[in-house]
Parts: structure tokens; sequence; C-alpha cells
């Protein structure tokens, strides 16, 4: 066949110019990473970022512009004695500290928030002009700075000066995540190198299918980073599943290509015919099954959530990277190796056996529908788990990795301010007349919203920084001393006021902007941390009594912004978005399926049995998590992330599988030709699962020793559906659909109409005369 000549063409290019090729890999992996940026360079950890601006909470966020200007980027400073209440010597630091930090680079100016109400503690904003989430290095150069400045400036004996809030966090956890990802990817290829040595009980093989991987990474990470450079938004998931998926699914394709080579060679072919006839076989399947996961990932382009959008583009650069080394650099290394790629195991003519696959092949073809049907009721009951599902409530802020500077910034604003300011909900409303014309009006909003029930705590214009104003005193201290945002940190000469009064007046500007036409109320949740399922599930009563206080108020719009809206903005986007990329990457991948199969009949069943598979290993990770571990529920990315993976690698081994039945079924009687297909490729499907399994359970573990459920939950789910796929689904069910479908497993094509047996013009180069050659692994 034409594409078959194609495929062979790359493999003899790949063989002739091997030494070519190999050198032209390596030059690449050395020069992309030194000429191009890191990707732990350019990763936003805060998934708000990603929401489209039509959301709830964006609108809050705009709204919430004149108290403080949302066009720049905001870093809070926190300072505390650990002595007592401040001293004069560090308030005199603090107020050079202040000058000196609005002096960095790109600052615009930097607020000072005021004091704690027991005296021990300071708040600064610094804003930025850089670009909040934006690719690049502008934020981390900026909290650099900002950490340089501080210890520059030397900090008095006994006061502790820190960085908080979303921008240092997403710095601190950038550097984590960099370690994150060298562990990841160093853990992975350990696991895969020792798995190979099993299954091919050679030394170099593993070696030699791992190699081409390792390099797809080193030069795929670089390109995703430019492109982020170029506007791509990049996720810490983003970069970590770019090495897990690569590594995983590179290693699979080598596989498909490295067992078809053994084969070859225990078929008596020489080295480099069996390197060119193993392309010109499975190079289609290679193919088509990276086609499949790069339509899979270039679906979520339709997604409105940009977390979704933005990452399936990554990883479809690093499957494409891996597609040209896996037909070019794999071909070259078996061409230059040959035999001695499975030293000490046997490739000489004749040798290989059936082992335990032979067996499975003969059970399945003799006995098909009790086959089918037992996988059926055990899959159907996992899906049945699946209605215990309740989305998780991560969301909108990274927590502070353990030990950093931002973590014990982030404690001292827990210790020492309200709690709400640590991670409030905020309530913001747009006046149609200036605050300071009717603070009662306010005091009667913050009374409303504290009688609702849904706030431990209210924090507004009248009681900031845990003192109390009353209307009258607000409108006293404004008429003497004019607008908060633009008074010293302490108080002029000949101020007739206390330290304390004067305090809580300049803390206000937190809480009505400067034309007195915004103002807004920190809430903590009754439901619970903002972060939780409880608080995110409170959110629409907590905008319906936020919508109300708006009417009483006589204001003309509202928001609620924070961590709580913003999860459940995207999850509900998340759902919206699930129902829309399912059906567009349900049609893509059938498309192929159906031109690498030349049937309309098989895709149907393929597809049916991915989606079985995802139901049920979607029901299994709520079996473990929910029922078991007793989690809130799942990280809301789970259900989508593990269709789409499912979906794509999935159909990954259907093709090989399917391919190799399609291939023996142009010369055998169906069910000879689907036991001698099984014997073939049912190690390599096995083994491959397992490689891919692997890989993301290391990602699950690293996870969980990290304390980060969301990659934990990630990496467990897509391990256990890949390994369900792999030893029930590809190797049981879907060839026993196959035997009972007969013939119509090929329809439209002359193949449904000339029936099981071989078809006129052959199959070329295969080396399968004998079943006993199709054995690819250990016995």
């Amino acid at each position: 066949m034409r594409i078959h000549a194609i495929f062979g063409g790359i493999g003899s290019f790949a063989v002739k110019f091997r030494w070519f090729v190999l050198v032209a890999w390596i030059i690449a992996a050395v020069a992309v990473p030194r000429a191009l940026p890191s990707l732990s360079s350019v990763t936003q950890g805060n998934n708000a970022n990603f929401l489209p601006a039509s959301a709830p909470s964006e609108h809050a966020l705009k709204l919430a512009g004149p108290l403080g200007g949302t066009t720049l980027t905001p870093v809070s400073v926190a300072a505390a004695s650990t002595q007592g209440a401040l001293t004069a010597a560090d308030q005199a630091w603090l107020a050079q500290l202040e000058q000196d930090l609005g002096k960095v680079s790109t600052v615009v100016k930097v607020r000072d928030l005021g004091r704690s109400p027991d005296g021990q503690a300071a708040q600064f904003q610094v804003l930025s002009n850089v670009s909040q989430g934006g690719a690049g290095n502008g934020p981390n150069t900026l909290v650099k700075n900002l950490r340089d400045t501080i210890a520059r400036d030397k900090p008095p004996a006994g006061l502790s000066v820190h960085l908080a809030g979303a921008i240092a966090i997403n710095v601190d956890q950038q550097s984590k995540s960099g370690s994150t990802d060298s562990q990841i990817q160093l853990l992975s290829i350990i696991f895969i190198i020792g798995l190979l040595l099993l299954v091919f009980r050679a030394l170099l093989a593993p070696l030699v299918t791992l190699i081409p991987a390792v390099l797809a990474v080193t030069i795929s990470g670089p390109l995703v980073a430019e492109a982020a450079h170029h506007g791509l938004k990049v996720s810490p998931l983003a970069q970590i599943l770019l090495i897990v998926l690569v590594l995983g699914a590179g290693t699979d394709y080598g596989l498909f290509l490295v067992f078809r080579v053994r084969e070859n060679l225990r078929a008596g072919l020489d080295k480099r015919q069996a390197v060119v006839a193993a392309v010109e076989r499975v190079g289609e399947s290679i193919t088509f099954s990276a086609a499949t996961v790069v339509a899979a990932l270039l679906s979520l382009l339709a997604a409105t959530f940009e977390f979704y959008s933005n990452l399936g583009i990554p990883l479809a650069i690093g499957i494409v990277v891996m597609l040209l080394a896996g037909l070019t650099l794999l071909p070259a290394l078996l061409a230059i190796f040959g035999r001695a790629v499975f030293w000490p195991s046997k490739t000489r003519a004749g040798t290989g056996k059936a082992g335990v696959w032979g067996r499975v092949a003969v059970r399945i073809v003799s006995r098909p529908a009790p086959t089918l049907i037992a996988g059926l009721v055990v899959f159907g009951g996992l899906a049945v788990a699946v209605t215990a599902n309740t989305p998780a409530g991560f969301g909108g802020q990274t927590n502070a990795p353990s030990g950093t500077d931002s973590a014990t910034g982030t404690a001292i604003l827990s210790a020492h301010f309200p709690n709400t300011s640590a991670n409030p909900t905020n309530i913001i409303y747009t006046l149609r007349q200036s605050a300071w014309n009717d603070l009662p009006a306010l005091e009667t909003a913050g009374h409303q919203l504290a009688a609702s029930g849904l706030f431990t705590s209210v924090t507004g214009p009248l009681n900031p920084n845990g003192g109390t104003l009353t209307p009258a005193q607000l409108t006293a201290l404004h008429n003497q001393l004019g607008a908060p945002q633009l008074l010293p940190a302490t108080p002029p000469a000949g101020t007739a006021l206390s330290p304390l009064a004067y305090q809580l007046y300049r803390a206000t500007a937190l809480y009505i902007s400067p034309d007195g036409r915004t103002v807004q109320f920190e809430t903590g949740l009754k439901a619970g941390d903002p972060s939780t399922t409880p608080a995110m599930n409170a959110i629409p009563a907590v905008r319906t009594e936020a919508a109300s206080v708006m009417r009483s108020l006589g204001a003309s719009d509202y928001g609620v912004g924070g961590e709580a809206p913003a999860i459940y903005d995207i999850s509900s986007i998340s759902n919206s978005d699930l129902a829309t990329v399912i059906p567009i990457a349900i049609v893509v991948i059938g498309f192929l399926l159906a031109l690498v199969m030349r049937s309309l009949v098989a895709p149907l069943y393929l597809i049916v049995s991915v989606g079985l598979s995802y139901l049920a290993a979607l029901g299994l990770s709520v079996l473990v998590f929910i029922k078991i571990a007793g989690d809130g529920g799942l990280v809301f990315f789970l259900p989508f992330l593990m269709f789409v993976f499912l979906l794509a690698l999935g159909e990954d081994y259907n093709i090989l599988v399917m391919s190799r039945i399609r291939e023996e079924a142009q010369r055998l009687p169906l069910r000879e030709a689907v036991s001698k297909a099984l014997v073939a490729t049912g190690t390599t499907v096995t083994s491959a699962g397992l490689v891919l399994g692997g890989t993301f359970s290391v990602f699950a573990i690293v996870g969980a020793q990290q304390g980060s459920t969301q990659f934990r939950d990630v990496g467990a789910g897509l391990a256990l559906g890949v390994l369900m796929d792999t030893f029930l689904v590809r190797t049981l069910l879907v060839p026993s659909t196959v035997v009972l479908l007969g013939r119509w497993n090929w329809w439209p094509s002359a193949m449904s109409r000339s029936g099981a047996s071989g078809a006129a013009g052959g199959t070329g180069i295969s080396g399968d005369d004998d079943p006993s050659l199709s054995r690819a692994g250990a016995g």
C-alpha cells in the first residue's frame, strides 16, 4: 500500500543516514535549551489567571480597580516584631523601607496598609506594572528585587519582614515545581529503565527505547517556554504533565517499534532490513496514535477556560517532537546497534514463544461472548460510582510552599491581622454617590451582611484592622485628615489624635476608594476555608446576599471576589467546557480511527470502549479518594483530563491491536487473526501500559509526598485508567468484540465483503509466518 511505502521510505532514510540523524538530534538537544528559556520560568500557578473576562469573579476584580488598580500587580509585604510592639526604631526603619521599595524597578507605588491591632505588625502593598500572570521573568525579577531590597536595608533585630500574597507564592511555587519536575523526570526514567530491563531481559534495549523520549522532553520544554513568551499561558500542571506524557507515551511508541524489530530479527531479517520493515508496518500505527493524542489535546482549544485551552498546545508540542524522534532517531539507534540492542536475549531466527498471551488468545477467541459480558458488568459497576462524585474545591490561589519566604509572610498576616486579611472573600460595591456622604448606609450594609449567617466576620470601612469606628467618628476623621490614601505612616506633628485612631483611619484606604464611589467588605466564610468544597458551594448564597445588600445600599453594581468565587466559576466553566470538548474530541478521533481502520464500524465500538473505560476509572477514583480516603471531592479538572487523556492514549493501544488484527485478517480466518495479533501485541500493549501507568504513578507519589492533592489525584486517576484500559479493555473486551462482529468490523471496506480469508496483495514483510514468532516479551 502507498502509506506503507511512505513509512518504508522514512525508515530507509533513518537507517541509511543513521549517524547524521543521531548527531542532528544531539545538537538539537544541546542547542535548544541553551537558546530558549526554561519552562519553569514561565509557569503561573494561579488558576484564576485563566478565567475569561466574563466570569463573575473577574467582574468583581474589575470593580475593585479603584481600590488599588487591577492593571497593577500587587505584592504584600508583612513585617512583625518578635519582641512585642513595634518600637520607634522599627517604625523609622519601616518608613525608610517603604521609600526604598518604591525605588525598585517596575514598582509604581507602595501603599502602607497600616499596623495590626496588637501593634506588633505592619503591612505594605507594593504595586508594580509587571504582568501579574504573564510569562517571562517579570514577576520573578520583581520578587527577587523586593527581597534583595529588604535584605539590603537590614531589618532591626527582632523585626521579621517577608513577602506574601499570590505573586510571591507563585514565584516560590515555580521554584519548587522546578525541582519537582526534575524529581518526577528522574524517578520516571529510573522506573521505565527498570521495567524495560525486566521486559526485554536485555541491557541496551531499555536505553535505546528511552533515549528518544528523554531528548524529546529536553527539546519540547524550551519550545513551550518560547511559546509562552508569545502569549501562551503555562500552568505548573502542564509543565509536569509534559514530562510525564512525553516520557510515557514516547516510551510506548518506542516499544511499538522495538518489539516489531525484534520480531523481524527472529523471522530471519538482517538488522537493517528488520528496522526498515518495522517502520514500514508500525510507522502508521505510531503516527496515527500520536495524531489521536494531538487531536484530543487540540480539541481543548474549544474550551473557554484558558487553563484547558492553553493546556493542549504545550502537550501537543511535546507529542509532535516525540513523534519525529520516534520515526527518525529510534530507527537510527536500532540500525547502529543491531542485534546488540537485545543482548543477551535471543534474536536468532525461530526463537520466541507464545507464552501467556497465547493462552489468553485461545480463551478469548473460543469464548468471546462471556468475556465481553463479564467485562461490561465489571466496568458498568465501577461506572455507577461516578454518581457519588462532587467537584473538589481546588482553584484560585496556590498555597505557599512550606519553609519559604512567602509562607512566613502569610503566617504573619494570619497571626497579626484579621483572619480575612490572609485570604478574604471580598464583596465590592459601586455606589451612585460618594460613600462619605452616607456612612450610616455602609454601617447598615455591614450589619446586614453579618446578620446573614454566611460569614464568620465582616470587615469594612467602619472596623478596619480589627478596630471600630462609628460613622460620626469616621466622618470627623475624614474632615480633619482628608483622604486616607495620602496620609504618612506616622501622625504628622501637631495631630491631636491617638496613634490607634490615626492608624485605623489610614487602614480605611483599603475599603473606600479615593473618589468614595467604590467600597468593599472583606469577609470570612462560615462554610470554611475558601479553598474547600463547602466554601465553593456557598458562593451562590453569598452572591444572592450581596445582591440583596446592593439594593438596600442603593449601589449600581456589585461583585464577589476571592478564592472561593474563583473556584466556583472555574468549576462551572469546567463543566460547561466538558460538554463542549468531549463531542469535538470524539468526532475528530473517530475520523482518524476510520482512516487507519478503513472502517466505519470499528471506530464506533472502539470509542465506546474508551468511554466505558473512562467512566469505570472515574468511578474507581471516586471510591478511592472520596469513599475510602474521605476527601471532599475530586479535583475539579480530573474528570476533564481523564477523559481527554484516556480517549487519546486508549486509542493508541486500539490502533496498535486493531491494525495488527486487520493485517493478519488479510490472509487468515478472523479467529486465527485475532489470536495471532494478540500474541504479537499482547506484551507490547501490557508493557506500554505499565510504562505509562507507572509514570503517572510516579507523578501521583511525588505529588502526595509534597502535599499536592491535585497532582496526587491526577496522577493516580490517570494511572488507574491506563492500567484498567491496558489489562482489560484492549486485551480482552476489544478482541472479544472483533470476534463477535466478524467481517462487519471492516465495513464498508473490501475486507467486509471478502470475508475473513486472506486478501490479494499480501501484507509485505511482516515476519509472522509462524505464530510463535510473534511473542515479543518474556514467557
